[in-house]
């Protein structure tokens, strides 16, 4: 789509310097600007690319101050980095805003869709399933029996919602996640594993963004819990009756083992791993790769390490054991003294 200067203004309250009538059909990085490409300049490290990009539009703070001639156009505004995100999110918004629903998809006859719902090709929608408003169902999506989802929600080509599961409104889900899988259990019977059946489901809150290939089992009986605002990124593990508080975020590649309370406004780092049947409390910040075998029960405090300890101990440690093959040496020279 195109764009104008004075149009994209008005969606942020800024003003134009130079051609008002200057359009953009995409968007740039400020050092790599084109003609028809749109920009913006926030950090002073970047101010020198302001001069030489060929982008048709900048966004600038007001506070800027050309020290030479300007060729693009540019839109001042308050904070050039939320005026960008805003664009960014507007951005987002028309590319996703696909409706109507394929003729190459399957939908029980017991389904109940909202208004301006999407289903793409070869999406699979069971028995009794219930989509809000508009839901984006993309191409080969399945959503098992009895599932509900919220208004709004966007579920991305690929994503599997297994039967009975719960998911809010303006909800986010990558390629490739997985919502209600089993959970892991089996118990030790004549030499062999046997599988413990998993009959609860999962309950995800309002505003729930999850990464690709995110894997959230369901409940051995009872629910797993997301709460509102909580975000996951790629590849996150949550396994059966975990509960995670609201507006907790969790990086890459961290996994969660079963019946475990997670707090709320928890800030959970890349290959995090935390035992089973353990409490996080709330505002807790884990560390990259950080090991939790038991309960954190203090609010707000930071934890790194394996296993987990708050920050300050941490690094003490640390400095101790990277003086461990000097102090070996010096032991053993100790020793050889005195034989």
């Amino acid at each position: 789509m195109k764009f104008s200067a004075i149009q994209i203004a008005g969606m942020l309250n800024g003003t134009v310097e130079g051609n008002p009538e200057a359009s953009i059909t995409k968007l740039s990085k400020i050092e790599e600007g084109e003609p028809g490409s749109l920009s913006f300049l926030s950090n002073p490290l970047y101010t020198q690319y302001i001069y030489s990009t060929r982008a048709s539009i900048v966004i600038v703070n007001k506070t800027f101050s050309a020290e030479h001639p300007v060729g693009s156009t540019l839109i001042r505004v308050d904070s050039a980095d939320i005026a960008f995100a805003k664009l960014l999110e507007v951005y987002n918004q028309i590319k996703n805003d696909r409706k109507g629903i394929s003729k190459l998809s399957s939908i029980s006859s017991s389904a109940t869709l909202g208004e301006n719902v999407y289903v793409g090709d070869f999406a699979v929608i069971g028995e009794n399933v219930t989509l809000g408003k508009n839901v984006k169902i993309h191409p080969q999506v399945f959503i098992g029996d009895n599932s509900a989802i919220g208004d709004n929600t966007i579920l991305f080509p690929g994503v599997k919602i297994y039967s009975d599961n719960i998911i809010g409104k303006n909800c986010i889900f990558h390629a490739g996640t997985v919502i209600g899988s089993d959970g892991f259990r089996f118990n030790q019977q004549d030499g062999k594993n046997v599988k413990v059946p998993q009959i609860g489901n999962v309950i995800i809150g309002d505003d729930v963004e999850m990464g690709a290939n995110c894997t959230i089992d369901r409940a051995t009986f009872g629910s797993t819990i997301i709460r509102c605002g909580v975000k996951l990124d790629n590849l996150v593990h949550v396994a059966h009756n975990v509960e995670i508080g609201q507006n907790t975020v969790i990086a890459a590649a961290t996994g969660i083992a079963g019946s475990t309370k997670v707090g709320k406004n928890c800030m959970i780092s890349g290959h995090v791993s935390m035992t089973g049947h353990i409490t996080i409390a709330d505002g807790t910040i884990l560390g990259g790769a950080t090991g939790v075998s038991k309960s954190l029960t203090k609010p707000g405090q930071a934890y790194l390490g394996i296993p987990a300890m708050e920050v300050s101990k941490f690094r003490r440690s640390t400095v101790l054991f990277r003086n461990l093959p000097e102090l070996a040496e010096r032991i053993s020279k100790l020793e050889k003294g005195q034989k």
